[in-house]
Protein backbone atom coordinates (compact mmCIF):
# COMPACT_ATOMS: atom_id res chain seq x y z
CA UNK A 1 0.00 0.00 0.00
CA UNK A 2 0.96 3.28 -0.37
CA UNK A 3 3.24 5.09 2.33
CA UNK A 4 1.69 8.17 1.35
CA UNK A 5 -1.92 7.22 3.40
CA UNK A 6 -4.30 10.70 3.92
CA UNK A 7 -2.36 12.42 1.08
CA UNK A 8 -3.99 12.57 -2.52
CA UNK A 9 -0.39 12.07 -4.15
CA UNK A 10 -0.95 11.01 -7.59
CA UNK A 11 -4.55 10.80 -7.48
CA UNK A 12 -6.36 12.48 -10.27
CA UNK A 13 -9.89 14.21 -10.06
CA UNK A 14 -11.44 11.89 -12.30
CA UNK A 15 -10.14 8.95 -10.30
CA UNK A 16 -11.04 10.85 -7.33
CA UNK A 17 -14.61 11.26 -8.85
CA UNK A 18 -14.69 8.16 -10.13
CA UNK A 19 -13.93 6.01 -7.37
CA UNK A 20 -16.71 8.44 -5.10
CA UNK A 21 -18.87 7.39 -7.44
CA UNK A 22 -18.59 3.54 -7.79
CA UNK A 23 -18.23 3.56 -3.58
CA UNK A 24 -21.55 5.09 -4.00
CA UNK A 25 -23.58 3.09 -5.81
CA UNK A 26 -22.00 -0.24 -4.82
CA UNK A 27 -23.29 0.99 -1.32
CA UNK A 28 -26.92 1.82 -2.59
CA UNK A 29 -27.10 -1.81 -4.22
CA UNK A 30 -26.30 -2.93 -0.86
CA UNK A 31 -28.29 -0.56 0.98
CA UNK A 32 -31.46 -1.78 -1.37
CA UNK A 33 -30.23 -5.32 -0.85
CA UNK A 34 -30.72 -5.17 3.09
CA UNK A 35 -33.75 -3.78 2.25
CA UNK A 36 -34.94 -6.46 0.27
CA UNK A 37 -33.95 -9.15 2.67
CA UNK A 38 -35.67 -7.29 5.16
CA UNK A 39 -39.01 -7.41 3.61
CA UNK A 40 -38.32 -11.09 2.32
CA UNK A 41 -37.85 -12.85 5.71
CA UNK A 42 -39.97 -10.33 7.56
CA UNK A 43 -37.61 -8.40 9.40
CA UNK A 44 -36.19 -5.18 10.24
CA UNK A 45 -32.59 -4.40 9.44
CA UNK A 46 -31.27 -4.34 12.54
CA UNK A 47 -32.84 -7.35 13.57
CA UNK A 48 -31.61 -8.99 10.52
CA UNK A 49 -28.29 -8.05 11.41
CA UNK A 50 -28.39 -9.11 14.80
CA UNK A 51 -29.21 -12.77 14.02
CA UNK A 52 -26.35 -12.64 11.59
CA UNK A 53 -23.92 -12.43 14.14
CA UNK A 54 -24.63 -15.63 15.35
CA UNK A 55 -23.75 -17.58 12.35
CA UNK A 56 -20.19 -18.39 14.07
CA UNK A 57 -21.43 -17.88 17.94
CA UNK A 58 -23.66 -19.88 20.32
CA UNK A 59 -23.97 -17.15 22.73
CA UNK A 60 -23.61 -13.33 22.72
CA UNK A 61 -24.58 -10.46 25.19
CA UNK A 62 -26.11 -7.89 24.41
CA UNK A 63 -23.17 -5.73 24.96
CA UNK A 64 -20.95 -7.64 22.61
CA UNK A 65 -24.14 -7.21 19.89
CA UNK A 66 -24.39 -3.39 20.35
CA UNK A 67 -20.57 -3.36 20.00
CA UNK A 68 -20.88 -4.99 16.70
CA UNK A 69 -24.07 -3.12 15.24
CA UNK A 70 -22.27 -0.08 16.96
CA UNK A 71 -25.99 0.89 18.59
CA UNK A 72 -26.14 1.94 22.12
CA UNK A 73 -27.92 -0.01 24.96
CA UNK A 74 -31.43 1.08 24.48
CA UNK A 75 -31.42 0.32 20.72
CA UNK A 76 -29.60 -3.05 21.44
CA UNK A 77 -32.72 -3.34 24.13
CA UNK A 78 -34.71 -2.55 21.47
CA UNK A 79 -33.48 -4.97 18.98
CA UNK A 80 -33.22 -8.25 21.20
CA UNK A 81 -36.52 -7.56 22.61
CA UNK A 82 -37.85 -7.55 18.71
CA UNK A 83 -36.18 -10.97 18.27
CA UNK A 84 -37.54 -12.71 21.85
CA UNK A 85 -41.43 -11.40 20.54
CA UNK A 86 -40.85 -13.21 17.56
CA UNK A 87 -39.03 -16.45 19.66
CA UNK A 88 -36.20 -16.24 17.41
CA UNK A 89 -33.78 -15.96 20.29
CA UNK A 90 -34.14 -16.69 24.03
CA UNK A 91 -32.09 -15.04 27.06
CA UNK A 92 -29.80 -17.67 29.75
CA UNK A 93 -28.33 -17.34 32.45
CA UNK A 94 -24.76 -17.24 32.44
CA UNK A 95 -23.11 -20.46 34.09
CA UNK A 96 -19.92 -18.87 35.12
CA UNK A 97 -21.64 -15.49 36.14
CA UNK A 98 -24.86 -14.84 36.75
CA UNK A 99 -25.41 -11.69 36.70
CA UNK A 100 -24.90 -11.76 33.33
CA UNK A 101 -27.39 -12.88 30.33
CA UNK A 102 -26.93 -15.02 27.37
CA UNK A 103 -28.75 -14.53 24.37
CA UNK A 104 -28.75 -17.55 22.16
CA UNK A 105 -30.94 -18.32 18.57
CA UNK A 106 -33.75 -20.43 19.21
CA UNK A 107 -34.60 -23.63 16.97
CA UNK A 108 -37.05 -20.96 15.02
CA UNK A 109 -33.70 -18.38 15.24
CA UNK A 110 -31.07 -21.36 14.07
CA UNK A 111 -33.57 -21.91 10.76
CA UNK A 112 -34.12 -17.99 10.30
CA UNK A 113 -30.95 -17.70 9.80
CA UNK A 114 -29.85 -21.10 7.75
CA UNK A 115 -32.78 -19.67 5.41
CA UNK A 116 -30.60 -16.12 4.92
CA UNK A 117 -27.46 -17.78 4.15
CA UNK A 118 -28.91 -19.97 1.60
CA UNK A 119 -30.52 -16.61 0.12
CA UNK A 120 -27.03 -15.10 1.06
CA UNK A 121 -24.99 -17.14 -0.91
CA UNK A 122 -27.80 -17.49 -4.22
CA UNK A 123 -27.35 -13.63 -4.73
CA UNK A 124 -23.56 -13.65 -3.94
CA UNK A 125 -23.33 -16.41 -6.25
CA UNK A 126 -25.49 -14.94 -8.82
CA UNK A 127 -23.12 -11.78 -8.44
CA UNK A 128 -20.14 -13.89 -8.53
CA UNK A 129 -21.27 -16.12 -11.62
CA UNK A 130 -21.44 -12.99 -14.03
CA UNK A 131 -17.37 -13.18 -14.38
CA UNK A 132 -14.88 -15.64 -15.48
CA UNK A 133 -13.22 -17.70 -13.29
CA UNK A 134 -9.68 -15.83 -13.84
CA UNK A 135 -11.87 -12.27 -13.58
CA UNK A 136 -13.47 -13.48 -10.18
CA UNK A 137 -10.13 -14.01 -8.85
CA UNK A 138 -8.46 -10.71 -9.69
CA UNK A 139 -12.14 -9.35 -8.46
CA UNK A 140 -11.93 -11.03 -4.89
CA UNK A 141 -7.87 -9.87 -5.00
CA UNK A 142 -9.26 -6.40 -5.35
CA UNK A 143 -12.37 -6.68 -3.43
CA UNK A 144 -9.44 -7.56 -0.60
CA UNK A 145 -7.26 -4.46 -1.61
CA UNK A 146 -9.83 -2.06 -1.14
CA UNK A 147 -11.00 -3.14 2.16
CA UNK A 148 -7.57 -2.91 3.32
CA UNK A 149 -7.71 0.60 1.68
CA UNK A 150 -10.80 1.53 3.20
CA UNK A 151 -9.41 0.19 6.64
CA UNK A 152 -7.16 3.16 6.36
CA UNK A 153 -9.41 5.43 5.75
CA UNK A 154 -10.61 4.48 9.26
CA UNK A 155 -7.63 5.11 10.64
CA UNK A 156 -7.79 8.35 9.14
CA UNK A 157 -10.85 9.25 10.32
CA UNK A 158 -9.84 8.11 13.82
CA UNK A 159 -6.38 10.67 14.25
Amino acid sequence: MNDNAGQNKNVTEYQLNEFQNLINILFQCCQDRLQYQSKKFNLPDAELRCLIFFKDEKYLTSKNISVKMNVGKSRMTKIVAGLLKKELVKRIQDPEDHRVSLISLTPAGKDKLSQIKVFQDELHGVVLSQVSDEERKKLLTNLDLLKACMETGKEFMAD
